[in-house]
């Protein structure tokens, strides 16, 4: 293990800890999610899915950051596309219950999302919630991350170039779509996406967005995964 493993691992651990460790930690996490859900989005995600990106780097390269990858342009992105994912739970969420309803779906409760007991009608909400997410709103997600992804290697990581406009026209060309079609759409968002995020609406709402960031950090070490596995059939 390198010495920046080690730091990765303890800050990793700060994070975390803390909200086991002590009740009041864990309380303000509530609090705040509740009082803030937005803010905390991006607090989220800007530092989970971050993190994720960069033990992918970690996994391809042997470094967590280097030279023109951008890591506080990448934060930023990841907080503000935290906050479209909050927006995307919203709306998707609140919307299943009624789509099963008018597809004659019988709910004997009231919303049955928010209820603490499995019942195979909720993983079915659940599943409908996070399907209708993913084939709507993952698809465009994905290609502007990877679209940000691109304006940032190409002003060399910093912040100056970052907060240049971006070149739709040019970077939407220039995506890997065979990549994107048939790793990204076709295998990560029905095999992993789906089933994740069906699960992640099981749980209690004020845990799922912190949980689709965690999430983040385990589809960056797949990607990474993949990346080294297509380069070795080159």
């Amino acid at each position: 293990m390198k010495k920046s493993d080690f730091l990765v691992f303890v800050l990793f651990c700060l994070l975390f800890l803390p909200f086991f460790l002590f009740h009041s930690a864990f309380d303000f996490f509530l609090s705040f999610n509740a009082g803030h859900a937005y803010i905390a989005g991006f607090i989220k995600f800007a530092l989970l899915a971050t993190l994720g990106e960069s033990i992918g780097l970690r996994i391809r390269t042997g470094k967590y950051s280097a030279r023109g990858f951008g890591l506080f342009p990448r934060a930023i992105v990841w907080g503000f596309l935290g906050i479209t994912i909050k927006m995307a739970f919203v709306i998707f969420g609140e919307g299943a219950q009624p789509l099963l309803t008018g597809l004659g779906v019988h709910f004997p409760t009231g919303e049955i999302l928010k209820e603490s007991q499995f019942s195979w009608l909720k993983l079915l909400t659940a599943f409908t919630v996070s399907t209708t997410l993913n084939l709507f709103f993952a698809p465009v997600f994905m290609t502007f991350h990877k679209i940000s992804d691109l304006h940032i290697l190409q002003n060399g990581g910093s912040i100056k170039g970052f907060l240049t406009p971006i070149n739709f026209r040019r970077n939407f060309t220039e995506i890997d779509w065979s990549s994107m079609w048939n790793f990204v759409f076709k295998k990560t968002i029905p095999l992993f996406w789906i089933p994740a995020q069906t699960l992640t609406f099981m749980l209690p709402e004020e845990f799922r967005v912190l949980i689709a960031a965690i999430y983040s950090i385990i589809l960056g070490v797949l990607l990474s995964i993949a990346s080294i596995m297509a380069q070795r059939k080159l």
